[in-house]
């Protein structure tokens, strides 16, 4: 499961373009921090309260005022800098953040996202992701394609909304997805699955690209 995640991850890095500022969620998002192309200088901001993120902290080598927003030892740039939530909202909600990575509990095909509650289990909360699914120029999804067995990109979806029509791309260990306005694109597909796998792991349906593209599998 872990080089499944690491696949996702890798492949969200490659949205990145120089100069962007970028955020990324908990979970799974904060691995795309370790797969940061080389030539591309982007700005991680974390949203509670810092710029200048870099990847994950060498076990031994942590230091405990450095975190991210899930609370995990990271490290930073040396030009890194440090802020209060006010400020670091102050980016989000201006505008200032080019593409945000988030996780999903669900996400349907027209780009309502739920990412923050089961009813009836305790969970932490929506956090930063209602404001970055709207103050976020990009939002890219990055997700194990289903939980148990059980869809979660949908038609429409079951749990409690953190945004309506946000989302612009899914991207899973099966594949690469945008959003449009005439439904979900399969743009990408990796070489272990079959057009057919995900259409079948997928709840809603699928427009295939013309020129989909597949993406080989590391060893």
């Amino acid at each position: 499961m872990a080089d499944l995640k690491a696949r996702i991850a890798k492949r969200a890095a490659q949205e990145f373009h120089d100069g962007d500022v970028a955020n990324l969620g908990i979970g799974l998002p904060t691995m795309v921090a370790d797969y940061l192309p080389e030539g591309v200088d982007i700005i991680l901001h974390s949203e509670n309260g810092f710029t200048g993120l870099a990847g994950a902290a060498e076990k031994g080598k942590e230091d405990v005022d450095v975190i991210n927003s899930g609370g995990g030892y990271v490290t930073h740039v040396p030009h890194g800098n440090f802020f209060g939530s006010e400020e670091s909202f102050s980016i989000i909600r201006g505008g200032h953040v080019d593409a945000t990575v988030l996780g999903a509990m669900e996400v349907d095909d027209k780009g309502n996202l739920a990412n923050w509650i089961v009813p009836g289990k305790m969970v932490a909360g929506m956090g930063g992701a209602m404001d970055l699914v709207v103050g976020a120029k990009k939002v890219i999804i990055a997700m194990l394609h289903t939980q148990k067995g059980a869809h979660k990109i949908l038609e429409k979806c079951t749990l409690p909304l953190t945004a309506m029509n946000v989302v612009d791309m899914i991207i899973t260990e099966m594949g690469v997805m945008h959003v449009t306005d005439k439904g979900l694109v399969l743009t990408e597909r990796w070489a272990d699955y079959s057009v057919e796998d995900i259409k079948a792991a997928t709840g809603c349906p699928l427009i295939i690209a013309d020129d989909l593209k597949v993406n080989p599998v590391e060893e």
